[in-house]
């Protein structure tokens, strides 16, 4: 799905104005933590900070920074301007509503400021078709299925750990990691645990469906899968090699190891899907051309003069 110049556009300036809303908050966060690694390392995950001061943002920030900054160079280059559009507004839309019932004034007014913008994104892909079309190029089916595979693979890990911890936590706590419950220590910006992970797993899953599906918009939804996997793997496989895990694999619990091994998929699968979603779609073959009619025959026996 290609969309019109005015729409490419709109989509850039409102990926633009997503970034910018980060941009403020991480700026912020900066202020308060004094250091970007001591703030780099809150993301990964390393909430010793927790004593000195509290980050308003999480790891899924900085993600979607990188995220915006590429769904605004794809609306104004790629062919495939729509699908990125479209797949961007509703991650954002699915990431962010937990926000709508957020403490503070600051916090309610972003999450509203940005599903404003995410579904302005949206709406841009959707009313801004070109009504002439060139159809954007299939990606081929071993990158493709490479890709789907291993986000597949990804969607079934993250939803098996949500229902590992609602089966190893109290019914309380499992709602306040949906729902962002006051037992919860949470960046302002953050989604709930809960709620993040089972939006993920839907994206990884939705991205894996289009892959094997070999659809125009795979290639755009399994690079947005590809980086917030990779994200999320390189912040646990760097916080276990922090805190020493990897040296002592053989200590840790079964629990520390499946952590620590998901970690590492997600880092692995994640860089080999934004790679195989990077590879160019196959190319459409020429339309054929009727072949043009031949002469009719001479007449037989040929008349005088002919």
């Amino acid at each position: 799905m290609t969309v019109t110049r005015p729409a490419r556009l709109t989509g850039a300036a409102l990926c633009g104005a997503l970034a910018l809303v980060i941009v403020v908050w991480l700026l912020r966060d900066l202020a308060a933590f004094g250091s970007p690694a001591d703030l780099g390392w809150y993301w990964a995950g390393d909430h010793a900070f927790l004593l000195r001061s509290r980050s308003a943002t999480s790891l899924l920030d900085p993600l979607l920074l990188v995220v915006y900054a590429a769904t605004a160079f794809a609306a104004l280059r790629s062919s495939l301007a729509g699908p990125a559009l479209a797949a961007a507004g509703i991650v954002t839309l699915a990431l962010r509503l937990p926000g709508l019932w957020a403490t503070g004034v600051d916090a309610l007014v972003t999450t509203l400021l940005t599903l404003v913008l995410a579904a302005g994104l949206v709406i841009a892909a959707a009313v801004g078709r070109d009504p002439a079309p060139e159809p954007p190029a299939r990606p081929r089916t071993g990158p493709a299925v490479a890709a789907g595979a291993l986000c597949a693979v990804a969607g079934v890990v993250w939803i098996a750990w949500e229902v590992y911890w609602a089966r190893e936590l109290p019914v309380e706590a499992t709602v306040d990691r949906f729902t962002g419950g006051r037992s919860l220590l949470l960046p302002a910006l953050a989604a709930p645990p809960a709620w993040l992970n089972v939006m993920l797993a839907l994206l990884f899953l939705a991205a894996a469906g289009g892959a094997f599906a070999r659809a125009a918009h795979a290639r755009p939804l399994g690079l947005l899968a590809g980086l917030l996997l990779t994200g999320w793997g390189v912040a646990g496989v760097a916080t276990a090699l922090r805190s020493g895990w990897a040296a002592h694999l053989a200590e840790l619990g079964d629990d520390g190891r499946l952590a620590l091994a998901t970690s590492a998929y997600g880092l692995l699968a994640g860089a080999a899907v934004l790679i195989l979603s990077s590879v160019r779609g196959a190319a459409h073959p020429a339309p054929r051309r009727p072949v043009a009619a031949l002469p009719p025959a001479p007449p037989y026996p040929r008349p005088p003069g002919w």
